[in-house]
C-alpha cells in the first residue's frame, strides 16, 4: 500500500478522533444509529453526523439523550472498536468545550490535555452505569478528572525538580488497540468478524468459543481465522499501514475491499461446510495462540 505523508492524519489527540469518527460515515459501509422505536427521534435509520447533531440540539430532552448513550455505550462494549470511536465521536463537542475550558493556565502542550482528556473517558466508557442519567456528561466529567490528576501531578514534579519541569509525556488513545482495529478495518486490513474475535478474545478476555458461537462457527475454525487475521494485522503494523487513515482511500485499499467483499462470504461458507463435517479438524488452527496487540499501542 502506498505511504502517505504523516499529515494524513491528525497530530491532535481529538483532531485524530474526530477524524476517525468521519471515516465510520464515509461509504462504501458507513455506520448508523437505528433510531426505529426511539420517541423523540425521526423513525428511521441516521446517519452519525445527523444523530450528533439531534443530540446537543435543545430540543432533544434529556430521557432521550439517555436512551441514545445507552444503547451506544452497549454495543461499545459489545461489538467493538467502531462504536468505541462512534463514542467518542458523539461526545466530541462535549470534549472539546472541556478541553478548552481544562487548558487554560496549562504550560505543556495542549495535546497533554487532549490524550489525558481521551484516556479517562475510553476509562470510563467500560465502567458508566448505563442505568444513571446523564451518561455521556458523565463520561466526560472523567475525562476531565484525568486532566486535573495529570497537571496534579505535573505540579508536583515541578515542585521537586525546579530546574527542570517538564510536561507529562502524553498518552495515545488513538493508538489504543481498540483504535488500531478500527483502521485496520476501515483499511479492509481484516473484516468485522475478525475484528471481533480478536477485540473481544484479546482484550475483552471472552473465551474463544463464546464469540465463535456468536459468529456461527466451530471453536477451531474461529482460532484458525484470528490466527491468520492477527498474521495481516501484524504485518501491516509493521508495514505502517495502520499509521494513517486518509479520508479518500487509496486505490490499493478500494481493489482490496472490492476482493475481500467478493471472496470473503465464499471463503465463510466453505469454511464452515468443512468445519461441520464430523471428525474435521482445521489444519490451520494452532495449538497456541500468541496475541499481537499487546504491541499495537
Amino acid at each position: 500500500m502506498p505511504k502517505t505523508s504523516s499529515k494524513c492524519w491528525p497530530a491532535s489527540p481529538l483532531a485524530a478522533a474526530e477524524r476517525a469518527f468521519e471515516l465510520l460515515t464515509c461509504p462504501p459501509a458507513p455506520l448508523d444509529f437505528d433510531a426505529r422505536g426511539v420517541t423523540g427521534l425521526p423513525q428511521r435509520r441516521l446517519p452519525l453526523s445527523e444523530l450528533r447533531r439531534l443530540l446537543i440540539s435543545e430540543s432533544t430532552c434529556r430521557p432521550v439523550r439517555d436512551r441514545v448513550w445507552r444503547d451506544v455505550v452497549v454495543r461499545a462494549r459489545r461489538d467493538g472498536p467502531a462504536w468505541v470511536i462512534t463514542a467518542v465521536g458523539l461526545a466530541m463537542p462535549g470534549l472539546r468545550r472541556t478541553a478548552g475550558r481544562l487548558a487554560a493556565g496549562w504550560h505543556g502542550d495542549t495535546s497533554d490535555v487532549d490524550a489525558e482528556l481521551l484516556t479517562g473517558f475510553l476509562d470510563r466508557l467500560r465502567t458508566v452505569d448505563v442505568d444513571e442519567p446523564r451518561i455521556c456528561g458523565r463520561l466526560v466529567d472523567a475525562g476531565a478528572r484525568a486532566v486535573k490528576s495529570a497537571r496534579e501531578w505535573d505540579e508536583d514534579t515541578d515542585i521537586v525538580h525546579i530546574g527542570g519541569a517538564w510536561s507529562v509525556p502524553p498518552h495515545h488513545p488513538w493508538d489504543h488497540p481498540d483504535w488500531v482495529l478500527a483502521r485496520a478495518v476501515a483499511l479492509a486490513v481484516i473484516d468485522p468478524d475478525e475484528h471481533l474475535l480478536i477485540s473481544a478474545t484479546r482484550l475483552e478476555d471472552v473465551p474463544l468459543h463464546v464469540v465463535a458461537d456468536k459468529i456461527g462457527i466451530g471453536g477451531p475454525l474461529a482460532a484458525a481465522w484470528r490466527r491468520k487475521s492477527e498474521r495481516r494485522l501484524a504485518e501491516a503494523i509493521g508495514l505502517g499501514e495502520l499509521d494513517w487513515a486518509p479520508h479518500v482511500l487509496p486505490e490499493t485499499t478500494r481493489r482490496r475491499r472490492a476482493a475481500h467483499a467478493a471472496v470473503a462470504p465464499r471463503r465463510r461458507r466453505a469454511d464452515r461446510a468443512a468445519s461441520s463435517t464430523p471428525g474435521h479438524r482445521d489444519p490451520a488452527a494452532p495449538a497456541q495462540q500468541t496475541p499481537v496487540m499487546a504491541g499495537a499501542a
